[in-house]
């Protein structure tokens, strides 16, 4: 593996700039890939350690030579990041990071076919869990591939996409399975196979349900003083981000019939940051393209607000 960094985190100065009042405690880097937020929020708060927490083991041992310099401030975690909350609770946690969806590194690796030119067909994050792409495709009936098109997708031609998927199929490269899209389903600004890749990815990963246990897992942590920064890449992930985040400022939880307040009105658990996300400039989209649909929302947990 190359030694050279590969990926320009999205949002750096942004996501950096969030924790800006968290004093001496632990930051969860929940999603650390190749390390570039980690190493930013290494360099700019001296009294700062890291929880670098990534399901990828080639993101780990790329991460742990990239920021061995700081190795006394971090601890290194292998799993997925709807656990890394539950696990390190007891410790002082005063800031979440996560950078939800693909990564570069995965993307860029041909080897673990996320990419439209890749010979494989598999878009696993972990690479020890059982479940591929190449299940997906080949073994999922009509509806359940209907389903998957039109929910994590969003692909407007869903019924055509899935039996297309069953008539060709057995695919066994992400090349194929690319080019029969691009082949047949409707032409716009994005390449044909971008939304149904994604619903597969989706599927494969579990991630909306990962990013829902994730939201639980750091609502049951009883966190004081502690800034939550969630960058989502598509509709679907910062749709959850944002309700839990609006949910969480709520100071009444009675249900919506109840005609007068029976929950103490005392239920808010702290502030959003950003009313509304804080998105790439056009300029850091001239350098990085990926960072076009990145989006960071940002809440903080007060003091005794359970």
């Amino acid at each position: 593996m190359t030694e050279e960094i590969p990926h320009i985190p999205v949002l750096f100065d942004e996501t950096i700039d969030a924790f800006k009042d968290c004093n001496d405690g632990y930051i969860i880097d929940c999603t650390l890939g190749y390390g570039g937020h980690s190493l930013g929020l290494l360099e700019k708060y001296p009294n700062i350690k890291l929880i670098c927490n990534d399901q990828d083991d080639t993101a780990l041992e790329f991460s742990k030579k990239r920021l061995s310099k700081y190795k006394d401030r971090i601890i290194f975690n292998k799993g997925n990041f709807q656990t890394v909350v539950e696990k390190f609770k007891d410790e002082n946690i005063v800031g979440i990071l996560a950078d939800i969806g693909v990564s570069s590194l995965q993307l860029d690796q041909s080897n673990r076919g996320f990419g439209f030119e890749s010979d494989v067909l598999d878009m696993r994050m972990d690479q020890d869990q059982s479940l591929s792409a190449i299940d997906v495709v080949n073994n999922y009936d009509q509806n359940r591939l209907e389903y998957i098109f039109k929910e994590y997708g969003e692909v407007r031609e869903y019924k055509k996409a899935a039996s297309l998927v069953i008539q060709k199929r057995p695919f066994t490269s992400a090349k194929d399975l690319a080019h029969m899209f691009s082949k047949n389903l409707f032409k716009s600004k994005l390449h044909p196979a971008t939304l149904p890749f994604q619903a597969i990815r989706i599927e494969v990963n579990n991630e909306l349900g990962v990013l829902e246990d994730l939201f639980k897992s750091i609502e049951n942590a009883n966190l004081n003083n502690c800034t939550v920064a969630i960058i989502s890449f598509h509709s679907l992930e910062d749709r959850i981000v944002k309700n839990n985040f609006k949910q969480w400022t709520k100071k009444c939880i009675c249900p919506s019939g109840i005609f007068r307040c029976e929950c103490g009105n005392n239920h808010q658990k702290g502030k959003l940051i950003t009313r509304k996300p804080i998105i790439p400039t056009k300029q850091e989209i001239k350098i990085n393209a990926r960072s076009r649909s990145s989006k960071l929302r940002i809440f903080k947990f007060e003091e005794n607000k359970y």
